[in-house]
């Protein structure tokens, strides 16, 4: 077997998310079906992603990894004179784009370096969220992937309202809870910078999120930045430890994943084996 990386982005509008179920359109779905096409293969291929977006949710810098029986990549080269797997990969890659539909493009695959877990051998995951608050609404050719705000938006209380944010922390507040799965994260980072165009970005970066996290961070946000909540309103609701009401969804469309981060290829391996042990607070 051949474990390979795929870094991949998409146009979520259309998809039901990442994961792959009955009957509705997936990423995962697309890219499987595809790589069984051109690979002939008899089995259905399964893909690990580095983060499982919601649907609606953009990528831009996505990345998963599939493995394959080396056999399997015969059917790329057919020639006399053997090909390693590194020298069919080109090939795959054009089959795939001539394949997939257009709102979804794989840039480069590789074979993982030893060690490689798209999922538990990432350090972080960085998301931008895009809103923009013009009294006259978004530029129609970007309306899918920037959200409008129908109340002007204070820059500067919504930057001092996130700086409680960051750490290490239990976000239950802002996640949808899963059965076993723990809502402890360390934000590394959540800024936001208004761009020349006026449009304003949040910059969120974790080492990982839990369901609907960066999408209710950012709601609450937006609450602060138009006033109809107080700068310490997050830091309470963060202390409260469980789903807020009053903290509402952001919507999928302004949310994109850009980045994700690995180590070292001689961490890779010990990098996977501390993400899969259940976290808990230090104290």
């Amino acid at each position: 077997m051949v474990r390979l990386r795929l870094d991949l982005g998409y146009d979520g509008a259309d998809f039901s998310g990442w994961a792959r179920q009955p009957g509705r359109r997936t990423v995962q779905g697309e890219l499987e079906d595809a790589l069984g096409t051109i690979l002939r293969l008899g089995e259905a291929v399964s893909l690990t992603v580095a983060g499982r977006t919601d649907a609606g949710v953009h990528a831009r810098g996505q990345v998963a990894h599939v493995d394959l029986p080396e056999a399997s990549f015969d059917e790329l080269v057919r020639d006399p004179q053997p090909a390693s797997v590194d020298e069919r990969l080109p090939v795959l890659l054009r089959r795939l784009a001539g394949v997939l539909p257009p709102d979804v493009r794989v840039h480069r695959v590789c074979v993982a370096p030893e060690g490689f877990d798209a999922r538990f051998s990432a350090l972080s995951r960085r998301y931008v969220y895009r809103v923009h608050d013009a009294p006259g609404g978004v530029d129609p050719l970007r309306r899918g992937e920037i959200v409008w705000h129908q109340r002007p938006l204070d820059l500067e209380a919504m930057i001092e309202g996130a700086a409680h944010l960051l750490g290490e922390h239990d976000f239950a507040a802002f996640c949808k809870r899963r059965e076993g799965a723990t809502t402890i994260r360390e934000l590394q980072r959540l800024d936001w910078v208004r761009q020349p165009d006026g449009v304003l970005e949040a910059t969120v970066v974790a080492d990982a999120f839990c369901h609907s996290m960066v999408r209710a961070l950012v709601g609450c946000l937006l609450a602060v930045g138009d006033g109809r909540r107080p700068r310490e309103w997050p830091a309470r609701v963060l202390a409260g430890a469980v789903r807020d009401s009053g903290v509402h969804v952001a919507p999928a469309h302004g949310l994109c994943l850009e980045e994700v981060g690995y180590p070292p290829p001689e961490e890779l391996a010990a990098r996977a084996a501390a993400t899969r042990r259940v976290r808990t607070l230090t104290q």
